[in-house]
């Protein structure tokens, strides 16, 4: 039941709204393609406008999934993808330059021995800033050499060799349980 003051319908007793609550509600809110597309030009030179969605809660809940999704990710199963094992190769799970992409973006060809198959088309839907999140794993977990000094980057570690080809089924993992979320964002953002 609520109070009615000055012909308006108050309700009895809010639900507080907590700092936490605020920053959910922000990371959700963020995530919103309304709203991503709405300010992308303004997100590109200012700090990011927050409206007052109507549905305060459904933003603050869903922030709160995006979040723990984004940052307990090393410790989530990976997403079950395929693995295509050369016959006449023995099985590495080592990248020897870079991972490569199939042109229908199925297939991951993580070295000459290994390719993981089975990506969902809605993996490359979550995007962190102009790729998605799979393409950046793709992008840095390549062996690297500075042509200056001679320094080698390898992203490979010699105590869990699987360590890429989990990664990248946990990216997948979240990527697809990221869309999810953002798809049952409510429409209305309050922008």
């Amino acid at each position: 039941m609520g109070l009615e003051r000055e012909g308006i319908l108050v309700p009895a007793r809010l639900p507080a709204i907590g700092k936490w609550d605020v920053f959910y509600y922000v990371y959700g809110l963020l995530h919103h393609p309304g709203y991503r597309e709405k300010y992308a030009d303004c997100l590109k030179r200012e700090l990011p406008r927050i409206p007052f969605a109507p549905d305060f809660w459904a933003f603050a809940e869903a922030g709160r999934k995006l979040a723990k999704w984004h940052l307990e990710y090393e410790k989530i199963e990976p997403y079950e993808l395929r693995y295509q094992v050369a016959e006449d190769k023995p099985l590495s799970y080592r990248i020897e330059d870079k991972m490569r992409l199939g042109k229908d973006k199925s297939a991951l060809k993580i070295n000459p021995s290994l390719t993981l198959d089975g990506i969902p088309p809605e993996t490359f839907e979550y995007k962190l800033g102009n790729r998605s999140a799979l393409d950046w794993v793709i992008d840095q977990f390549r062996v690297n050499t500075d042509k200056r000094p001679g320094i080698v980057s390898d992203p490979n570690r010699k105590e869990d060799p699987e360590y890429i080809v989990r990664l990248v089924g946990q990216a997948v993992r979240v990527s697809l349980e990221t869309v999810r979320i953002v798809n049952r964002l409510p429409e209305d953002f309050g922008g």
